[in-house]
């Protein structure tokens, strides 16, 4: 198979394949009010490119455009070489289009309502390859019928490949008509002819600088339509500039031309719409983005009132914790001193309820301390037990309707400024809400005992270590070591061989307490890191806990909804970079104009076609 043709199948192949895209695009779910309407721009496009698709092999259709009395019908006349439409001075001449094709081409598979044509066959050779219509002029207003000239032409123009812009000396400069050439020409190649040689002055310069602007202007033809047809009756030669035009007509525009016109022209409509629906989407993505930023905002809010609650309700019980954390240090430490004194510190209360025992001067004494015991005892399982109930609770904890309802109301105003529809109301989210603490109460918090054990065993393990050991122990037996070696020295020592005082009474009372201060100033210090440790165990557990309720978002809907918007934008900017490349590979022609092929920078440069509308 030659390259050329592997080439072209290849091409062929790209654009198909931008073709899907832009239907998958199209029929992606979303509540995005502009993005809906992108969405219907595109599906009512799609019809288009596949006619473009299935004509790719008919010949070309090329309408005449311009200004009235530029002399489009003459012009038609000349290049056919007969007299097939009318022309005068009476304007507008034509009223109803006339087409002019080969009697061998099928008309049928041009899509086009031949009752509406005046329709003219000519056995020409230059007409196998193209269709010409005589077009009705965009800047009068006579109605025929029910329908005035730019209504019909607006029906007409989406079905053509190719326009043939005339225009004069008097018309070049036409608001009017340059403004209906903008829209007209998306998706369609251009030729610019410039009518009355006979009678006018060469424009062409001006003509193209002011064209170049918005288009591609690879030549401009200056010719004298009813000297070319007289010539061409008589059997003269036409003049040369005339001839050129015909040439390109009869001949250049072949097979492989025919090709390159209609993938250009199908490539031109897609980055249009492409365009087109960018530049909406920049245009109203800011609110879209106010959402977002709002609903972040409420996000973080919300979740730090939630984490604060939570974070007081588990410091309730720190207490209990504290115990139950200093004892699982204790018993890892086993019967050193310093872990002596923690146990005793642990069970300080007990041990002074025990010892009110010996204080106990009959029966009735010892049965109302041992009631007074019971009753403490109770006291701290009925603790253990609210503790424990508060964790189960914990599981399905969350922020009540009063402030979803507020910040519902809050969002509402925002989903409706940024253009959101179809958007689930207060009573689905707070369903929502509720579905998903469900599912978190299972997931995250099945067994928040087991939680508050794990938090306990690892500082337990942190704080066991043997440096940590190493350090409390030396610290506190400094001081016992220093006491017994003096105590020791003066009664083995000097008392025996100095014959000195033995240590009074004072000195052991002040000894003890000082070693109680000494103990209690270690006993606190190692039981205020623990607390500090504990506290950041639980307010890491809050946090947790909060962000699993919320992680999904307070509103999940919105957010994918604004995810899917993204996903959808970032498509578009895909495609519009694809459909480029495309076109700066094979809509570049040196015979025939265009509309400018521009970097895509994700922004239309107009708003959408009327005239490229079916």
């Amino acid at each position: 198979m030659p390259t050329s043709e592997i080439a072209q199948i290849e091409m062929l192949a790209a654009v198909d394949g931008l073709i899907q895209q832009l239907t998958n695009w199209s029929r992606k779910p979303t509540g995005w009010r502009t993005a809906q309407q992108c969405q219907a721009v595109i599906q009512q496009l799609l019809p288009r490119l596949d006619m473009l698709r299935v004509r790719l092999e008919s010949p070309l259709v090329i309408a005449t455009f311009g200004g009235t009395g530029t002399g489009k019908s003459s012009l038609v006349n000349a290049l056919v070489g007969s007299y097939c439409t009318t022309s005068g001075r009476q304007r507008p001449t034509t009223t109803q289009p006339v087409l002019i094709a080969h009697p061998d081409t099928d008309l049928d598979r041009l899509g086009l309502d031949l009752s509406q044509f005046q329709v003219e066959q000519k056995p020409l050779d230059q007409l196998r390859n193209i269709i010409l219509i005589d077009c009705p002029d965009p800047d009068t207003s006579e109605e025929s019928e029910g329908e005035n000239n730019l209504t019909r032409l607006q029906h007409i123009i989406p079905l053509c490949d190719i326009l043939l812009y005339a225009s004069t000396q008097q018309k070049y400069r036409s608001a009017r008509v340059s403004e209906e050439l903008r829209e007209a020409a998306v998706g369609r190649r251009l030729i610019f002819v410039q009518t009355h040689a006979g009678l006018d002055e060469d424009i062409r310069d001006d003509w193209r600088e002011q064209l170049s602007q918005q288009f591609e202007v690879p030549e401009i033809y200056f010719v004298d339509s009813v000297r070319a047809l007289e010539d061409q009756l008589a059997d003269r030669p036409v003049d040369p500039e005339f001839a050129s035009l015909q040439n390109i007509l009869s001949t250049q525009l072949g097979k492989s031309e025919r090709l390159q016109v209609r993938r250009a022209n199908l490539l031109e409509l897609i980055q249009h719409a492409i365009d087109h629906c960018a530049q909406k989407f920049e245009q109203n993505l800011p609110e879209l983005r106010e959402l977002e930023s709002f609903l972040k905002q409420q996000h973080v809010t919300l979740t730090t009132r939630m984490s604060q609650e939570l974070r007081s309700e588990l410091l309730i019980s720190r207490n209990l914790w504290e115990r139950r954390l200093l004892s699982s240090i204790s018993d890892s430490w086993g019967a050193s001193p310093f872990a002596m004194m923690l146990r005793l510190y642990n069970g300080l209360g007990n041990l002074i309820a025990s010892a009110s025992l010996f204080r106990a001067r009959n029966s009735a004494q010892v049965a109302l301390i041992g009631a007074l015991q019971g009753a403490r005892w109770l006291g701290d399982r009925h603790k253990e037990q609210a503790a424990e109930d508060r964790l189960k609770r914990i599981g399905s904890f969350g922020l009540d309707d009063n402030t979803l309802r507020e910040s519902q109301l809050l969002i509402d105003g925002y989903t409706q400024a940024a253009g959101l529809e179809n958007q689930p109301q207060l009573t689905d989210s707070l369903e929502r809400l509720q579905t998903e603490a469900a599912h978190v109460e299972e997931e995250f918090l099945s067994d928040a005992g087991t939680k508050i054990d794990g938090i306990i065993g690892k500082l337990a393990r942190k704080n066991s270590g043997w440096f940590t050991r190493l350090v409390y122990e030396s610290l506190f037996l400094t001081f016992v070591i220093y006491a017994l070696v003096r105590i020791g020295r003066n009664f083995f020592m000097d008392s025996f061989f100095n014959e000195s005082r033995i240590l009074p009474i004072d000195f052991y009372v002040t000894a003890g307490v000082i070693f109680l201060i000494w103990t209690g100033f270690l006993v606190m210090m190692f039981t205020r890191k623990l607390k500090r440790g504990l506290e950041q165990e639980i307010n890491q557990l809050s946090d947790e806990l909060a962000q699993a309720k919320l992680s999904h978002g307070l509103f999940p809907h919105l957010e994918q909804e604004c995810r899917q918007v993204h996903s959808l934008q970032h498509s578009l900017v895909r495609m519009g970079g694809e459909v480029h490349h495309l076109r700066t590979e094979i809509a570049s022609s040196r015979i025939l104009g265009a509309w400018k092929v521009n970097e895509p920078t994700g922004k239309a440069g107009s708003g959408a076609s009327h005239l490229s509308s079916q």
